[in-house]
């Protein structure tokens, strides 16, 4: 059913924003931890040269994020949505033309960059369109988030097939043409993003509304950045891990299918819970579930047992991580007005970018080191054990004073 107030149904918009989710992290983000192992293996690069490449990607997002409340003042937030995408899309392309090392470095971090236009605008444009469904804001802010397990899916699903008609084909660098079809999907994903335009956009800001103040949120900060630097390095590495224990190609992908299934899920999963807690309590629960799905596949054997135990992490993994991100959103639009809603979203995600320069490279050097990459998700989960500690010491300061959006009304002005 439409919404009377804002021209499209509450579900069928928030679908079309969740492909932004897809676009910027589940095939812009995530589709490299699929192609590492073919790319290192045709490339001969060493586990530190390959997290770097997710190191530059993540370098693009944060330079992305801190871009984008400038040009939130200078276009429409569901413009800059499809843009970003666009550009993502373009880039994704491009790095299936190239094999020179610092070429492709480059090319992943501009679409790094244009990922977070898309990512950061998507969250805004889904807290906006929670704050018209109150009643329903944890779900719908929880389907765009979990639009990257969309992006995940794709990636599972149809990397493994194209690797292998390229193979076929006689194709040098097989990876390339994998490249090619996700920004291809990516430009696809952008056109059903159109239906964002009905989302309202944000009221005037008035001398009465309470700015966004930084230090109010420096637990929750500090616990968002030590999850960015340990979730990464899973979403990274996880895939050589379970090469490295001997699994196939087919349960490797069948992983990795379950994994974005869990995304997917994910979005109804903790919707009640989003909406209950105003602190930092949601952001501690699900970074240490995090924590404890990282363990598993750095602790257990290649056996039978081994297996399912791993396949329930990427099922707990990918059922937790980007509810992550969602509770963060959610604390922002629970403490603050809907002015700075554009603020607070793009300063959680700095922040996460940040966290995420580090991790792969951080990672990756240790797993080039005699502990391997079971070490490196050793440290990734410890990472994120520490982001849930600082989490719990982040507090509720206080509900928005004029929570739900108007229809009508102008772009923040974030200057």
């Amino acid at each position: 059913m439409s919404d009377p107030k804002s021209g499209g149904s509450p579900i069928a918009v928030a679908l079309a924003l969740s492909l932004g989710a897809a676009v910027s992290l589940g095939i812009t983000r995530f589709a490299y931890g699929l192609l590492l192992p073919p790319m290192r293996a045709d490339l001969g690069w060493s586990y530190a040269l390959a997290g770097g490449m997710n190191t530059a990607n993540a370098l693009g997002y944060f330079i992305g994020a801190l871009m984008t409340p400038l040009l939130f003042a200078r276009m429409r937030a569901a413009t800059l949505l499809i843009f970003g995408a666009l550009v993502a899309a373009v880039f994704m392309m491009l790095s299936g033309l190239a094999t020179d090392t610092m070429l492709l470095m480059g090319q992943r971090l501009i679409a790094g960059i244009a990922s977070a236009w898309t990512f950061v605008t998507g969250g805004v444009l889904a807290a906006r369109w929670g704050a018209q469904h109150p009643q329903r804001a944890g779900l719908l802010l929880g389907i765009y988030y979990g639009g990257a397990g969309i992006g995940i899916v794709i990636c599972a699903l149809g990397v493994p097939p194209i690797l292998a008609l390229a193979a076929r084909a006689g194709m040098a660098h097989t990876w390339q043409l994998a490249w090619i079809a996700l920004g291809l999907a990516c430009a696809v994903a952008a056109w059903f993003m159109r239906a964002a335009r009905c989302v309202p956009q944000a009221p005037t800001a008035h001398a009465s509304a309470r700015p966004f103040a930084l230090g109010n949120m420096t637990a929750g900060l500090a616990a968002y950045v030590m999850f960015g630097m340990g979730y990464i390095g899973y979403m990274t590495f996880v895939v050589a891990r379970l090469g490295e224990l001997g699994l196939s190609g087919g349960t490797i992908t069948a992983f990795y299918a379950l994994l974005g299934v869990g995304v997917i899920a994910s979005s109804a999963l903790w919707a009640r819970m989003l909406d209950h807690f105003k602190g930092g309590e949601s952001l501690a629960i699900l970074n240490a579930l995090c924590g404890i799905a990282t363990l598993i596949p750095a602790l257990v054997p290649a056996s039978t047992a081994g297996v399912i135990a791993i396949f329930a992490s990427g099922l707990l993994f990918g059922s937790v991580f980007l509810s992550v991100v969602a509770s963060t959103t959610m604390l922002v639009r629970h403490n603050l007005p809907a002015q700075s809603w554009a603020r607070g979203i793009s300063a959680f995600t700095t922040i996460f970018a940040a966290g995420q320069i580090f991790g792969p490279t951080v990672v990756g050097w240790i797993s080039d080191g005699p502990g391997g990459l079971r070490l490196g998700l050793m440290i990734s989960a410890g990472m994120l054990f520490v982001g849930a500690l600082f989490a719990t010491r982040q507090k509720a300061f206080g509900a928005p004073p004029d929570g739900a959006l108007q229809p009508r009304g102008h772009e923040l002005p974030l200057k």
